[in-house]
Order: structure tokens, then sequence, then C-alpha cells
């Protein structure tokens, strides 16, 4: 598996590419065939807190990330191996299941996660909520289930969805308990 490897205020030596490259060359043993995409990794600090972030995507428009900051660079490079092979492991076997039962459901996996965020304004004379990001995808059918397991892929606290069942647009999110709901159109 390839990474592009890149460095937000800092610089990306050698020697560290090197050891992204051999940590995360790891996750090749969870693959019966290493996903031909290419992964992203990026390298950042600010004050002195070192971050890494890794995204993998995988066919059928799944998505492995993690990240973890701390004092270390080489001590955030571990944690996000360690985090990424708990990931796969928690969630192969369930899909490898899934994907026997069913073999259409390869497509049925959504290509992007959604995530659109909308904050209001902070200046005072301004009374209208502006937009400040905006993000197009396709929705696929899945059915719930499948919904929290995707989002729970790609590390976001709430996923859209069209529910395979009712033939609608759902969302699914993460509650603050560690649960998950489920909010469905009438």
């Amino acid at each position: 598996m390839d990474f592009a490897i890149r460095g937000q205020q800092i610089e990306v030596t050698d020697a560290l590419k090197d050891y992204v490259d051999k940590r995360l060359s790891r996750l090749d043993k969870y693959f019966d065939i290493p996903p031909a995409t290419e992964g992203t990794v990026t390298l950042s600090v600010t004050r002195g807190i070192h971050k890494v972030e890794v995204t993998i995507p995988l066919p059928g428009g799944i998505f492995l990330r993690a990240e973890d900051r701390s004092d270390d660079m080489y001590t955030s490079i571990d944690s996000v191996l360690s985090k990424l092979e708990r990931q796969i492991r928690k969630h192969k076997t369930k899909m490898n299941r899934r994907f026997r039962q069913d073999e259409s459901l390869k497509g049925l996996f959504v290509d992007e996660g959604a995530n659109a965020s909308v904050s209001p304004s902070t200046d005072e004379e301004e009374d209208e909520l502006q937009v400040v990001r905006s993000k197009r995808f396709l929705l696929k059918p899945m059915d719930v289930e499948e919904a929290i397991l995707q989002m729970n892929m790609i590390g976001h606290n709430f996923f859209v969805f069209s529910n395979i069942e009712s033939e609608t647009v759902n969302v699914v999110y993460r509650r603050n308990d560690g649960k998950y709901g489920l909010i469905e159109q009438e």
C-alpha cells in the first residue's frame, strides 16, 4: 500500500518518511490483496503538539481513518498504527461476512462521508447565518448497521445515508453516552 506523506508546519525528512512507510506497511497483512488506492498521511506540529492523520480509501467507498496527537511525532505514528489495526480487526470480519452474503453489497457503500458544517457568523452586525463549507455526495442505499459501520470507519460523529428499508434519507449519530441515534424523515 502506498502513502502520500505531507507535512504542515514541519519538514518531512527522509527518516520520518521511512518510519511512516515501515510502520504503516504492517497494515498490508490485514488484507488479502492490499488496496491499490493511495492513502494519505498528514504530519503537523502546532504549539509543540505533534499530530498524525492517516486516511486510507478502500474499494466500495470505505475509508479507514485515524489520528493522534502527542509530544513526539514517532509516538503519534505508532498510536495511529495501533488505532488503525484495532479498527481493521473490529470491522474486517463483519465486512467479509456481509460481502459473502450479498455480492451486490460492494456497490452499496457511500462514496464520500457527509460532513457539512454550518456555523453562525461571529460579526455582530450580520444577522444571517453563513455556510462556511458545503459538500455534495451520492447517497447509496444501506441499512442502519452499515451506516454506523461506515460512520465509525471515517471517524465522524454523524452519517447521512439512504435507508434501504424505508427508502428515505436518514442520519445516524453518536450520542454523548457512546450509543447511537437515528434520525428518520416522516
